[in-house]
C-alpha cells in the first residue's frame, strides 16, 4: 500500500511538472510596448514576435540568417570558423530589439564583434554585435524585452585607432566583418549556446 502511495505521488509530482513547464509560458508572454512606441522607429509592431520561453526576436522585419551557430569557413581574415552565435543580414541603421529583460554591461567597441551592446540577466549574457556606434542604450541601463536599444551598424568605420579589421582594400572595418549584418550571442552560465535554441527565426 505504501509503495502505491509512493508512485502515485511522485506520478502526481512529475504531471504538476510537466504543466508548468508546457503551460505557464503560455499565460506569461511578454507584454508587447505600444503600437505608438514602435512607429517612432519605424517598425511594424504587428511583425514582432517572441519565442515559446519569452525571447523576442531582435530584428522583426529581417529573418534570414546568413551564418549559423557552429562550425564555418571563416568568412573574412580576423571572423572564427567557430561561430558562436548567429548572424541576421540588415541595411545600416536597422532598429533592434532587446531579446529580454536585461541590464547594459558594455558598450564600445569589442574586437572582432565590433562596435557591441553587452547584457545580462542572472546566468544568461546576451552580446549585439556590429552595431552602430551611435548608442542609444548606456552601461546601467535596465532593459525590458521588445524594447528598442540600437541599431545596425554600417560596415566601415574610421573612429577606431588601430583597428585591425579591414576589406580586402584595406578599409577598416566594423569587426570582423563582411557586411551590415547583427550578430547575437547568446551565452548560458558564460557558454555559447546556439540562440536558435531560445529565439525563434
Amino acid at each position: 500500500m505504501f509503495k502505491s502511495f509512493s508512485n502515485t505521488a511522485l506520478f502526481s509530482f512529475i504531471l504538476i511538472i510537466i504543466i508548468i513547464v508546457i503551460f505557464i509560458p503560455l499565460f506569461s508572454s511578454p507584454p508587447i510596448l505600444s503600437e505608438e512606441y514602435y512607429s517612432q522607429y519605424n517598425i511594424n509592431h504587428t511583425l514582432i514576435t517572441y519565442s515559446f520561453y519569452g525571447f523576442y526576436w531582435p530584428l522583426p522585419s529581417n529573418h534570414r540568417i546568413s551564418s549559423y551557430f557552429g562550425s564555418r569557413t571563416s568568412p573574412t581574415s580576423g571572423a572564427s570558423s567557430y561561430h558562436q552565435g548567429i548572424d541576421i543580414p540588415a541595411t545600416e541603421n536597422t532598429y533592434f530589439l532587446s531579446i529580454m529583460d536585461c541590464k547594459v554591461i558594455y558598450t564600445g567597441f569589442n574586437g572582432s564583434g565590433g562596435y557591441s551592446i553587452i547584457c545580462t540577466n542572472g546566468s544568461y549574457k546576451l552580446s549585439y554585435c556590429h552595431v552602430s556606434p551611435n548608442f542609444i542604450v548606456s552601461v546601467g541601463d535596465s532593459l525590458i524585452a521588445g524594447q528598442v536599444i540600437g541599431q545596425v551598424g554600417p560596415k566601415y568605420i574610421d573612429d577606431v585607432v588601430g583597428n585591425p579589421y579591414h576589406d580586402s582594400t584595406g578599409k577598416s572595418t566594423n569587426g570582423a566583418t563582411t557586411g551590415c549584418h547583427l550578430h547575437v550571442t547568446f551565452k548560458l552560465n558564460d557558454k555559447a549556446v546556439n540562440p536558435l535554441d531560445y529565439i525563434d527565426a
